[in-house]
């Protein structure tokens, strides 16, 4: 206890702050009554310990690597550059999908996923929460284009899956639901009627209107809460729709 006093007094000295001096009772309180380390002295802990930062911030409840899911809790009014992200060490995201995936089909993306993996890409730690569940927007999917354009992700809550009628004042409002149909899934907006249940797509989209028998010929899986898009090099819709037509003349 007296060594770490006195190599916190010298890292005191160093920085002109005696915030970050260790004295052997306060060791002491750390130990026994549970007293939280200053920011000063949790610094010196890591120094003289030679451990991560990180590490001892774990210890307290503080996980700088959860910021990316915390960040939804804190939502402030204006637009700004954030920074917020910039220093994480790591996040979880799929580093081995299943060997049946098509890039072509909207698919269940968490069902797709065989292991997931740390790697250093702050954005993507939203996608190891067991919260949610993901999709992937098929290249051939136009259903929804050109609000989701096809190769988007997208984070769907299971948990509303009861189609809403009316009340929102734009296309941006209105829910879009992820469905799965006897031929895959899809993303779309729903109109339920008494037994069938109706696959809008966005008016500019070049697929047409499904009405199928419902819940016999699809099951809502969620409402979409968030997308992650790619901009620019989007292909015409008249581009897929030729490569569709070319397809189904070779079948």
């Amino acid at each position: 206890m007296r060594d770490v006093e006195n190599a916190s007094t010298r890292i005191a000295e160093k920085h002109g702050n005696d915030e970050f001096v260790i004295a052997p009772s306060r060791l002491s309180d750390f130990e026994t009554k549970g007293v939280v380390p200053s920011i000063y002295r949790l610094y010196a802990l890591a120094v003289i310990y030679r451990r991560d930062m990180r590490e001892l911030l774990a210890w307290y409840g503080v996980d700088l690597n959860a910021m990316t899911t915390d960040l939804d809790f804190a939502i402030p009014p204006k637009s700004h550059v954030s920074q917020a992200l910039a220093n994480l060490s790591s996040v979880e995201m799929p580093i081995r999908l299943d060997p049946s995936f098509d890039a072509r089909r909207t698919v269940n993306f968490g069902r797709m996923v065989e292991q997931w993996g740390q790697v250093p890409l702050a954005y993507l730690a939203q996608f190891a929460t067991c919260e949610y569940t993901y999709g992937y927007i098929g290249s051939e999917d136009l259903t929804m284009y050109p609000i989701l354009p096809p190769g988007s992700f997208v984070q769907i809550d299971e948990s509303k899956n009861k189609v809403l009628e009316g009340g929102w004042r734009s296309e941006y409002e209105r829910p879009i639901y992820f469905v799965e149909t006897r031929n895959g899934h899809t993303c779309c907006w729903c109109t339920l009627t008494r037994e069938e249940i109706i696959l809008q797509p966005h008016p500019l989209s070049p697929v047409a209107a499904r009405v199928l028998k419902f819940p016999q010929e699809a099951e809502i899986i969620g409402q979409v809460v968030g997308m992650a898009i790619r901009l620019g090099e989007w292909r015409p819709a008249s581009d897929f729709s030729a490569s569709s037509k070319e397809r189904e003349a070779l079948n």
